[in-house]
Formats: C-alpha cells, structure tokens, sequence
C-alpha cells in the first residue's frame, strides 16, 4: 500500500468509528443546550451559553448578508475533519455553492470554505489546538476564533503544514475585515458579548 492508500484507510475507520460514537450518543440522554464533538477520540460535551450563541448568531448573520439567504452556513452540524476521529460540530461552517453531501449523507471538510468557532472556557484548547492544527491540515483557508473571556478575535490565515501562517488579533469592539479572504465581508464586534 502506498502512504495515500494508508491514510485512505485509516479515514474510513476513523468515520465508521466516529459513525458508532455518534450513535451511540444520540441513544444518550445528553441534556438540551449541551452540544456534542469528537475531537482527537475524546467526547465534549459543552453547555451553549447565551453569549456564545449571541456570537455565533451575529456571525452566521453577517454571512447570511453577505452571500445570501442560500448560502450553505451550518452551525453545530457534524463534519468530520483530518486527524485521529475528528467529527466536529463547527460554531459556523459555511461551505461552498455547489457543496454536496457525500453517500453517507454528511457534508465534507473538502467543501468547508471557512469556519468560525467561539471559545468556550472549558474547550478552548480544542480550538486554538486540535481544530486549528485540522483546520489547517484540512486546507480551509480562513479560520476565525471569537474568545468572549478574553474580549478578542483571532483570524488564521494560510494554511500551511497543519498550521496557519498568519494570526491577526481584533479586539471586541474593532471591525474584523475579512475582505480579501474568501469571506469577503467585515464583521462588527462591538456587539459581542463578553463572559
């Protein structure tokens, strides 16, 4: 076997693995409000905060202005990303126009265009850690961190190695400018809430 017939293989254990935690998990009786992710094989279960869906709303928002109300945003919607059973529920994901899900009815990280994620205390080394390294690993060209503890924005740029080149900080209250990545739109902070 060649390293890409390898990693091919290890992919579809990986999501038939992840198929079995999922299902495994909708038996549960998670409690409403928690949402769950599979991040590097290890299960999360956090709670969703009103000022972590207030920014979250604001965002999926600003894309929705910007692209249309058929635009293809998601929020909290399995997508299964590179690395050791990743099955991630991003904040907002918004993938490409002609996004297709693939025979087992889910969306592919391939068609992610860009990904927001705001930083729950509890899981925020998932963020700037495992995701971010997927992220970038992934190919997806823009990834946005809103950090409610911390009252900033952190905007990754250019994926390279399983990291991103650039890191360009926005504090709560600035503008994020987005022109010139793929989102192409300025998102306001001055309305985030902070935790």
């Amino acid at each position: 076997m060649t390293v890409v017939e390898d990693r091919i293989a290890l992919a579809d254990v990986d999501s038939e693995r992840l198929d079995e935690w999922f299902e495994r998990l909708e038996r549960m009786p998670v409690p409403e409000g928690f949402r769950v992710e599979i991040v590097g094989g290890n299960v999360y279960l956090t709670p969703q905060r009103d000022t972590h869906w207030a920014i979250i709303f604001r965002m999926a928002m600003a894309v929705e202005a910007r692209f249309g109300k058929d635009a293809k945003v998601f929020s909290d919607v399995r997508i299964d990303f590179p690395g050791h059973e990743n099955g991630f529920c991003p904040d907002v994901a918004v993938l490409g126009a002609d996004a297709e899900k693939d025979d087992r009815g889910r969306w592919r990280h391939t068609d992610v265009r860009f990904v927001f994620e705001v930083i729950s205390e509890g899981t925020a080394a998932n963020d700037y850690g495992p995701k971010k390294a997927a992220y970038a690993t992934a190919g997806i060209p823009l990834y946005v961190i809103a950090d409610p503890c911390l009252g900033r924005c952190f905007v990754y740029t250019d994926p390279k190695n399983g990291d991103y080149v650039t890191r360009t900080r926005v504090d709560f209250g600035d503008d994020i400018d987005l022109t010139g990545t793929v989102a192409d739109l300025t998102l306001p902070t001055d309305g985030f809430p902070r935790d």
